[in-house]
């Protein structure tokens, strides 16, 4: 079972108000968002008026279509730079469909808060490495492909979206690519007789391919021998957090249509707090899927086998880890922890984290689990056609130390190591030249700056705004 990104079953910060917010409170609030004195920990304020979606940071406003173009209406343009490739902290790739994504759903907020990259939060629930942000450092996941039928090699100029992740599965495994906002890389074409799809949660492309290309990570260098990677990743949709992302790349559409449209919201039909990526909620997050909307596994042809590991978007899975969880009426870390293997006698696991880590130990059982399971659906007389298998301790790390200290680089081992132990199965049964790979993550990560701090939430208490804030940046009003 997945650690989630952040523990969000605490209350959120909830100042009693009136009832249905008014364009009079939202520019109240705006005032006290885009006030300057707070420009170092609030990056830009999203919200929809009407059909349009404006952003705004201290020094302009603008109005963005969905193909990004953007429309003046003070100031200057705080989406000036929407470069795909670029890693800046004010740079927002693919902004315009990524707003607009979010904002046709109802569950989304009055207002999102988009922090700076540099804020350092977490006494408000942060970590020292963050995500979340539309900038391109938080929003860039790697994107890898290699096996049967992938054409190139080496790392390529291409940018993708996480969006691309399930029309490609989908593609590659006879699947159907229908009414998806996303659609297939052509760079692999379809013909393996096995898909595989892995998700390191949290693991920056950056980072990832650097440390794959120095030999540091040698089996992730085992799939990009026999493949190709895309220099600019995969922009994961807003906010760049981990259930947004896990059900866009397993269903191909955005938050405004699956409807999961942050770690944890506010659902306005029934004046509830919804917290679905929590370790006691994850295994049931697909009850909060919009209708009509399908995942990878159901757009299988019928008698498609399928296996879903350590992953809670599994609807339509001939096998789920969580379905299992399910079924089995358990639930949340301390009903599991003793049935997982221990983090203490794991030999693939870094010692020194797991005794240092509590968030370590458990990332580091979930995975070690979840290769067991992998070796033994490969193990099998048939693998499975299409198998996705998630790991969660790289996100452990890097949220623990940000991109490049010692504790994230050691997730990073620590997953290669467990790849290389699949790979190797693979290669002795003979199926290296029958198996297509993809290797993504939901999202990038940022290093934040303690420097940094800063609480618009005590801004707006002191200017008698009423709101509830949910996952720290969903600002739902009134």
């Amino acid at each position: 079972m997945p650690l989630p990104s952040r523990d969000l079953t605490a209350a959120p910060v909830v100042r009693p108000g009136p009832g249905s917010p008014s364009a009079d409170l939202r520019e109240r609030a705006l005032e006290v968002l885009l006030d300057p004195a707070l420009a170092h920990v609030v990056a830009l304020v999203c919200w929809r008026d009407g059909d349009v979606v404006h952003v705004a940071d201290s020094g302009g406003r603008v109005a963005v279509a969905p193909d990004s173009t953007t429309t003046p209406v003070r100031g200057r343009d705080p989406l000036a730079d929407q470069d795909p490739f670029s890693d800046g902290t004010t740079s927002y790739p693919y902004a315009g469909a990524r707003l607009h994504s979010l904002f046709a759903d109802e569950r989304a907020p009055d207002l999102a808060v988009v922090h700076s990259g540099a804020h350092w939060f977490v006494d408000q629930g942060g970590h020292p490495g963050e995500h979340g942000s539309l900038n391109g450092l938080q929003s860039r996941a790697p994107l890898l492909l290699s096996g049967a039928g992938v054409a190139e090699r080496g790392v390529v100029e291409r940018v993708a979206r996480t969006v691309d992740v399930a029309a490609t599965l989908a593609h590659l495994a006879g699947g159907s690519v229908d009414d998806m906002d996303g659609t297939p890389i052509e760079l692999a074409v379809p013909g393996a007789r096995h898909v595989v799809g892995l998700l390191w949660d949290g693991a920056p492309s950056a980072e990832l391919l650097g440390l794959a290309q120095r030999g540091d990570l040698p089996n992730v260098r085992r799939l990009l021998d026999r493949g190709c990677a895309l220099r600019g990743g995969a922009i994961a949709e807003f906010p760049s957090v981990t259930l947004v992302n896990h059900t866009s790349a397993l269903t191909g559409v955005g938050p405004g249509r699956h409807g999961i449209v942050n770690n944890a919201f506010f659902e306005r039909a029934t004046g509830e707090q919804v917290v679905p990526n929590s370790a006691s909620s994850w295994h049931r997050a697909m009850d909060w899927l919009r209708p009509g909307v399908r995942t990878v596994f159901e757009r299988l042809p019928d008698g498609t086998t399928s296996a879903c590991v350590n992953e809670p978007v599994d609807r339509g899975a001939g096998y789920s880890t969580f379905a299992l969880v399910r079924d089995a009426g358990l639930g949340g870390t301390g009903s599991l922890s003793a049935m997982l293997p221990a983090a203490v006698d794991d030999a693939v696991a870094t010692q020194q984290h797991v005794g240092a880590s509590t968030d370590y130990a458990w990332a580091t059982q979930v995975d070690a689990s979840g290769l067991q399971q992998v070796l033994d659906l490969w193990r099998a007389d048939v693998p499975p056609a299409l198998t996705w298998w998630n790991t969660t301790l790289t996100d452990s790390g890097h949220h623990a130390g940000g991109p490049g200290s010692p504790i994230a680089r050691a997730s990073l081992r620590d997953a290669d190591l467990r790849l290389g132990s699949w790979l190797d199965l693979v290669q002795a049964r003979g199926l290296v030249d029958d198996t297509v790979v993809l290797l993504t993550a939901d999202h990038g990560m940022q290093a934040a700056d303690p420097a940094c701090t800063g609480d618009w939430d005590a801004a707006l208490e002191a200017a008698g705004i009423p709101f509830r804030d949910e996952a720290h940046g969903f600002l739902y009003l009134g």
